[in-house]
Parts: structure tokens; sequence; C-alpha cells
């Protein structure tokens, strides 16, 4: 009889904790369900219900030069600041991760600061030094297209130090020994073995870096140039005129760049090792 209780119980918890996760995965998905609804609704103003449904929105997605320069912009400064971020943190996570050395927790925690800091706070900041920058050093620093991919690789490089980081936690350093005592290189070591167990990390963070880059808008708002535009930027000023589903268009390809992006990089490195 006890042993019947414990196996209902045990059945009950199941199916209480699939009711929750279930929950919560639908309240996160709603959001993107109504949005992708929106889209295809052929009334200029929304409403419910809708009158039909049309794809003209996405054709007006086209015929809008802001938001295509600013698609091209987001997609320029986004794979330069990922390329960056990943010559540059992908080095600093191979010497956190395998020496000992005096600041070793500071440097650390100074390349992980990004991830903390809110993105106003480090937009202001990264603005008033670019101020003073072009002020001492008579150069174009303020407004330039360097200036914006300079403030991105900021934002990437923490992701690649945590996700490259986290692969080479799990990876056997007795295997880089082992082939540096059969003759081999410390370079043909890295590229031959090294670069081979932290690859899920390296492509994982190229991901995350290049989605947190194309979507930023709060530093961007402050390093952007006059004249110029990204693609977050574009969708905040046409809702400052506009209200149609234009913008619901707009996000359901950002959704469907994104969602294929990660679904191709599954496809060779499962995400699921390193996130």
């Amino acid at each position: 009889m006890s042993a019947l209780i414990s196996l209902d119980r045990q059945v009950l918890g199941r199916w209480a904790f699939t009711a929750a996760a279930g929950t919560v995965l639908g309240f996160i998905l709603l959001p993107l369900i109504f949005v992708t609804w929106l889209a295809f609704f052929r009334q200029e103003i929304p409403s419910f219900p809708p009158d039909g449904y049309s794809f003209r929105w996405f054709a007006a997605i086209a015929r809008n030069q802001k938001f295509v320069d600013g698609f091209l912009l987001s997609l320029q400064v986004a794979v330069t600041a990922m390329l960056i971020g990943l010559a540059v943190g992908v080095p600093a996570a191979l010497c956190l991760a395998r020496y000992r050395f005096w600041g070793r927790e500071w440097l650390s925690n100074l390349l992980l600061l990004p991830l903390v800091v809110p993105g106003i706070v480090a937009g202001t900041s990264i603005y008033v030094f670019q101020v003073e920058a072009t002020i001492v050093t008579e150069l174009p620093i303020l407004g330039s297209i360097a200036g914006l991919v300079a403030g991105h690789i900021l934002l990437v490089i923490p992701w690649c130090v945590r996700l490259v980081t986290a692969s080479l936690a799990g990876a056997d350093a007795s295997i880089e020994e082992a082939a540096q005592n059969l003759g081999a290189t410390p370079m043909t070591t890295f590229f031959r073995i090294t670069l081979a167990t932290i690859r899920p990390g390296i492509v994982a963070a190229a991901l995350f870096g290049f989605v947190v880059s194309f979507g930023n808008l709060e530093m961007t708002l402050f390093l952007v140039g006059a004249g110029r535009t990204t693609l977050p930027i574009a969708i905040l000023q046409y809702l400052e005129w506009k209200i149609d589903p234009t913008i619901a268009a707009v996000s359901v390809l950002q959704i469907l760049l994104i969602g294929t992006s990660m679904i191709v990089t599954d496809r060779f490195v499962k995400l699921s090792r390193v996130v």
C-alpha cells in the first residue's frame, strides 16, 4: 500500500513539474506567437479579430530604406565585433583556464564585467571616453564605425570568455601534454587538439556574440554617428511615427535569422554541451 502511495506521489510530482514547465514555456513563447500573428494582419491599424491576412508588410520592409541600411550596418558591426571578440576572448579564456597567476581572478571579473553592467551605463561611459579620446588624439573616433564596433566588442568578449572557459573546464589537459611529449609543437597542439576540443565553445560564443551585438540598442544609441542607423534604432524611430504590422514583420525576420543560425549551428556543434 505504501509503495502505491509513493508511486502515485512520484507520478503526480512529474505531472506537476511538466505542467509548471509547460506554463513557463508558454508564457515565454506567447509574445513571439502574437508578434508573428500580427505580422500577417491585412489592416494597417491592428485590431482583433483581423480583417484578413496578407504578406504586404514583409514587402514594405524592402521598400523602407532605413530598415535596409540599418540591417546592413547591424550585420557589418555584428560580424566585425564577433570576429575581433573571438580573437581576444579565446586566448584570454585559455590563459584563465590553464594558468595560475597573480591577478587572475581580477582579470576574469574584468572580462565578464560587461555582462552585469547596464547597457545605458556602459553606453554613457564609452561615449564619454570616446569624446575625451577624440579631443586628446584629434582622431575622428566619436560617431565613427570603428568607435561603434569597439563598443560592441566589449559586449562580445564576455560571451567568448565564458563559453570557451566552460569548454576548457571539461577538457582533459593530459591529451595536450601527451601530444607535446610525442614531439608536437605548442602551435601544432593548439590547432590539432586544443582547438578541436573547444570548438563547441567557440561556435557558441560566435553565435551568442553575433546575436547580442546585432540586437543591441542601449549602447548603440550613444555611439552611432549622425546619418547612420542600426536595425534596432530604425525600428525605434519607426515606432515614434507609425504603428503598423511592419514592425512585427521586421521582428519575425529577426527571429527567423537568429533561429536559423541556432539550428544550423546545432547541426554541426551541439549547443547543449556548452550552454
